[in-house]
């Protein structure tokens, strides 16, 4: 059985297409928290590319199990996934 690491997705509209601002942090949208970064990254892509013609609207992906294990590291992983 794999590992549970916990991974959250979550975007809305920002402020400009290069910050992590949000216009208004009460209409963020939760996509879902994922047991694992594969099945993160597929609600991510998802996600973003349902807005793909909106360039204010941006996707991330949070590493949840860092908040709990701070010292461990993935290498393999970016910190987070955007659009």
């Amino acid at each position: 059985m794999q590992e549970q690491k916990l991974h959250l997705v979550f975007g809305g509209k920002v402020t400009d297409p290069n910050s992590v601002e949000f216009v208004d942090t009460d209409a963020v949208e939760i996509v879902g928290v994922y047991p694992n970064y594969a099945k993160a990254l597929d609600a991510w892509r998802g996600a973003a590319q349902s807005t793909v013609d909106d360039a204010q609207t941006r996707y991330f992906i949070a590493h949840l199990h860092r908040l709990f294990e701070p010292s461990e590291e993935e290498a393999d992983t970016p910190a987070t996934a955007d659009a």
